[in-house]
């Protein structure tokens, strides 16, 4: 198998993380996928399509436990010429 992107042999099997939002928070999935080590496209097979969608219904009928893994912060940007002189 060739990368669709970048064309590269070098795709193997790894864990990543795919973020779902459910609301204003991220869940993030580990998932076993297909990875170009060049590029990094992902390649999502039926099995870790299925887990996504379960999953993400799972979390928005609050019916996984999840814990609190860091913070995510905004940058608050000001509308033009709104600066304290």
């Amino acid at each position: 198998m060739r990368c669709v992107i970048c064309y590269s042999p070098n795709i193997e099997r790894k864990i990543v993380n795919e973020e779902i939002w459910v609301g204003d928070d991220v869940a993030l999935i580990p998932l076993n996928v297909l990875v170009c080590d060049n590029c990094g496209e992902r390649y999502y097979d039926r099995k870790a399509t299925r887990q996504l969608e379960e999953t993400e219904k799972a979390l928005k009928d609050k019916r996984l436990r999840v814990e609190t893994a860091g913070r995510v912060l905004r940058v608050v940007t000001e509308p033009a010429g709104a600066r304290a002189a």
